[in-house]
């Protein structure tokens, strides 16, 4: 998740998505006009003792629900780096900690395997979620009689804490109640299977959510029921992959140079959108005698205007800012890769950086369901070619 950066703590980049400059001042009004019904409710539950008029009046409740909005967000940003401290202690990277419309998000470089770790960083952030809550209790139990904008913002803060912790534990992958629950069935059956497990069951509660969001015309609720459903069936298929690639090299699943089909600088734009058309390929490596020069593809053939591709060679649109990948590199680093760059294909490379292959999103794919059949990697290298597939 990409945002602004705003500084770096303990080595952690925290950042600010755009959507945190949206819920941010939406959740300040929201708690500035309802700052009466709020303090009356913590008159009746806390014995708060606030003199609703003076909170009520002129500019003071927006200033009010800003704080506590802030001081929310502060919260929230204090529970990540819960996570984040835990998991740096087990030894993992963290890339960030973002704040956005639902929360934050403490972005890992490589999710946790073992149970024991995965159990105690998922913990660490509603451990500290109640540790600000009872923080702001205390701070609103010793605030002297008549300051009632202290008694509100802590009161306040005091129990949404407490609430972020309590909802976050809810079972719901990939929540941290989720992940809680994941680590627990990991302790006597593979990652993959537990974590498909913990997705079904994170999957059922974003679908409650999305009903009671839904009769309580609670957008929020309903929005972050869809990231639950969206990020438990992203985790659960990036885990399956995990494990299905595991040992699996670019080696094995890899296009090998002599079944590649290549393009030169000087082909035509219309040369090259005959052969796609023919040949069924979306993206051809481009050579110099030997040497990779660049990829083209079916988008960069299509900012060419028909009437000119008879002028335009594959020289004036390939791409030549190429990230390449080499034999021994895991099928799922190659995967990741593809992702973090926006590609379908990457060159495979030698050490003196000549080209050797080709892999591509759908050689992986095609890989995948190999292995999910049964097959091992010496099935993935006897494969047939694409041409070979095609004639089948």
């Amino acid at each position: 998740m990409r945002g602004i950066r705003i500084g770096t703590v303990v080595g952690i980049p925290v950042r600010l998505n755009w959507t945190f400059l949206i819920v941010l001042p939406l959740f300040a009004y929201l708690i500035g006009s309802e700052v009466a019904s709020i303090g009356a409710l913590m008159n009746d539950t806390m014995g708060a003792g606030i003199d609703l008029a003076a909170i009520d009046g002129g500019l003071t409740p927006w200033a009010l629900g800003l704080a506590a909005a802030l001081g929310l967000f502060g919260g929230v940003l204090l529970h990540e780096f819960g996570h984040s401290l835990v998991a740096m202690r087990y030894g993992y990277e963290i890339d960030s900690i973002t704040l956005w419309l639902l929360g934050g998000i403490a972005s890992f470089a490589e999710f946790p395997e073992d149970w024991k770790h995965e159990f105690w960083i998922a913990v660490a952030g509603p451990i500290v979620s109640v540790a600000v809550g009872l923080a702001c209790y205390a701070v609103f139990s010793f605030a002297p009689v008549g300051s009632d904008a202290v008694l509100f913002v802590f009161g306040y803060l005091a129990l949404l804490n407490i609430v972020l912790a309590v909802f976050n534990m809810l079972p719901a992958f990939p929540m941290d109640g989720g992940r809680v629950l994941r680590a627990l069935m990991a302790r006597n059956q593979p990652h993959a299977k537990a974590t498909q497990r913990a997705a079904a069951v994170g999957k059922v509660f974003a679908f409650m959510m999305a009903i009671v969001g839904l009769f309580a015309f609670n957008v929020i609720l309903i929005l972050l029921a869809f990231f639950i459903y969206i990020a438990a069936s992203g985790e659960a298929q990036q885990t399956t992959l995990k494990a299905a690639f595991e040992d699996v090299t670019v080696d094995d699943v890899m296009t090998p140079r002599e079944r590649l089909h290549t393009v030169t600088e000087e082909t035509t734009v219309a040369e090259l959108m005959d052969r796609m058309f023919r040949e069924r390929h979306t993206g051809y490596p481009v050579l110099r005698g030997e040497d990779l020069v660049g990829m083209v593809t079916l988008e960069d053939a299509r900012e060419v205007r028909d009437v000119e591709r008879d002028a335009y060679r594959v020289g004036d649109v390939m791409a030549t800012d190429l990230t390449a990948v080499t034999r021994d590199t895991d099928a799922m680093a190659a995967l990741q890769t593809m992702q973090e760059h926006g590609v379908g294909r990457l060159p495979v490379v030698d050490a003196d950086g000549e080209i050797v292959g080709l892999i591509s999103r759908s050689d992986l794919m095609t890989a995948f369901n190999i292995i999910q059949t049964g097959g091992t990697p010496t099935a993935l290298r006897s494969r047939p070619s694409v041409d070979d597939r095609r004639l089948l």
